[in-house]
């Protein structure tokens, strides 16, 4: 990770190196934190957010289905995003807000444990690679969370010990990402993605019953609208060996091809024409070069 100069935490800006927490922190011991994942991009305007707005919102809600009453505003938090930028002077990366119980009481009960805020940002590139025409991926043995096991539609630090066993699963066997299973059985995403796949000029993603309803996934309905038909449905496992394509959505992945599964090539076996065409659309438009979705960059001005 690339340190930056300052960090936000609770209202102020505090040295990267002094951004810490007591040993005793609630959420360092029990999971209970909500937080979001961000990018900002260079574009010809200046350093631009994506979609802050709808980030900021995910966020808040995330705390109050986790019943976290935040001690700042939604209007608050999208200014110290920008600041946070701003201080540090990064054009294009990453941006984390937390949202977590601080030092003050133990056990199971949060209910006296202070609400704490924080804001990091650092240049970070493609999650899962640059350079690569499509990634390895494997069914994983873990299945992915159901809505009456977790709060599948927040955003909680302790959901994702889900998503680091199936990551480390499949780096240990070779590969570079997984893909998890619903309860049922049926594909319902990656460890952090959403998941998309092609047949016959179509696409068809899971829909978010028990799934992060994903900001980077929505924008991909948005932005082909009219040019590509999608179809929220389940499907298979198989369905995703005989896809003409499968590629993964995520503010981390943004748009990643994938090119194997289970050990079965997917389609031609590198990123297909239509998810080119896509990933071209997104960057375009998170660059600011598609005047059509301006609305969605806040300009770090």
């Amino acid at each position: 990770m690339q340190e930056t100069k300052k960090i936000w935490m609770d209202g102020k800006f505090c040295d990267w190196k002094d951004a810490n927490v007591h040993i005793l922190t609630h959420t360092l011991h029990y999971g209970l934190g909500v937080f979001e994942g961000i990018r900002c991009y260079s574009t010809e305007k200046g350093t631009a957010i994506f979609r802050l707005k709808e980030h900021v919102q995910r966020l808040f809600e995330s705390a109050h289905i986790m019943q976290m009453k935040v001690p700042f505003k939604q209007e608050e938090i999208f200014q110290a995003i920008v600041d946070t930028i701003k201080i540090n002077e990064l054009k294009s990366g990453y941006i984390r807000p937390l949202i977590y119980l601080g030092y003050g009481q133990m056990g199971l009960n949060p209910k006296n444990s202070p609400v704490r805020v924080s804001i990091a940002v650092w240049p970070w590139g493609k999650y899962l690679g640059e350079g690569q025409d499509g990634i390895r991926t494997i069914i994983s043995s873990y299945t992915r969370l159901h809505s009456n096991i977790f709060m599948t539609k927040a955003k909680v630090c302790g959901g994702y010990v889900n998503s680091i066993l199936a990551k480390c699963e499949a780096l240990n066997n070779g590969y570079d990402e997984a893909i998890l299973l619903d309860p049922e059985g049926f594909v319902a995403e990656g460890t952090g993605e959403n998941i998309f796949i092609v047949k016959n000029g179509k696409l068809k993603t899971p829909p978010t019953d028990n799934s992060l309803c994903g900001i980077t996934r929505d924008t991909i309905f948005k932005m082909t609208e009219g040019k590509y038909e999608i179809e929220e449905k389940r499907f298979s496992r198989d369905d995703l060996y005989i896809a003409d394509e499968v590629f993964l959505t995520g503010t981390a992945a943004e748009i990643t091809p994938v090119r194997e599964v289970d050990q079965r090539q997917i389609g031609i076996g590198k990123t297909g024409p239509i998810t080119k065409t896509i990933e071209e659309m997104f960057y375009n438009t998170v660059n600011g070069k598609n005047k059509k979705f301006e609305k969605w960059l806040t300009l770090v001005k």
